[in-house]
């Protein structure tokens, strides 16, 4: 048995590679193999999200706080609140994160397959990111939000990202 205890991992900032906006990772679990899954809650400030992106599993996201929408391609975009409980099946490609005017935490849990357990795209583009606010009532993404783009992450540890397995 182990136990991995609250707060014991650092906090890792979201690559730019994969986020747009300010993200936080904070890994909660991810066993040696032969496992394949691994989790973490991911903290997105308003106007953040990930880029498009697919998991050869699956993956499920726990809405924990906050406010977020998440689109399947082709899709429409989707709110979601704390409690949601959000499925991507296999090869699904999607986006995910905070409403432009609210944050959004959830937990995210998916499986590797071949040591990936993710495969990252283009980012959401900023006028598509922006359509999205409506759904809100917002007309617009506040100023600023849209062309928000994660930085400073040369200070950053590259494996504590790692650690949750590339988990968005």
């Amino acid at each position: 048995m182990e136990i991995t205890r609250a707060g014991s991992a650092p906090s890792g900032r979201g690559p730019a590679e994969w986020f747009t906006g300010t993200v936080r990772i904070d890994p909660l679990f991810n066993p040696p193999d032969p496992a394949r899954v691994s989790g973490a809650r991911v903290t997105f400030e308003p106007g953040a999200r990930t880029a498009w992106h697919t998991h050869p599993l699956g993956q499920t996201l726990i809405v924990t706080s906050g406010l977020g929408w998440a689109q399947r391609e082709g899709g429409p975009v989707e709110e979601i609140r704390p409690g949601d409980v959000v499925w991507f099946p296999p090869g699904e490609r999607h986006w995910h994160g905070a409403t432009a005017a609210t944050a959004m935490s959830h937990i995210a849990i998916q499986e590797k397959l071949n040591g990936s357990p993710v495969t990252w795209m283009e980012h959401v583009a900023d006028e598509q990111y922006r359509s999205n606010s409506d759904i809100e009532g917002l007309g617009g993404v506040p100023d600023g939000y849209g062309a928000m783009n994660a930085r400073g992450t040369e200070g950053d540890d590259p494996t504590v990202a790692g650690a949750a397995g590339g988990s968005e």
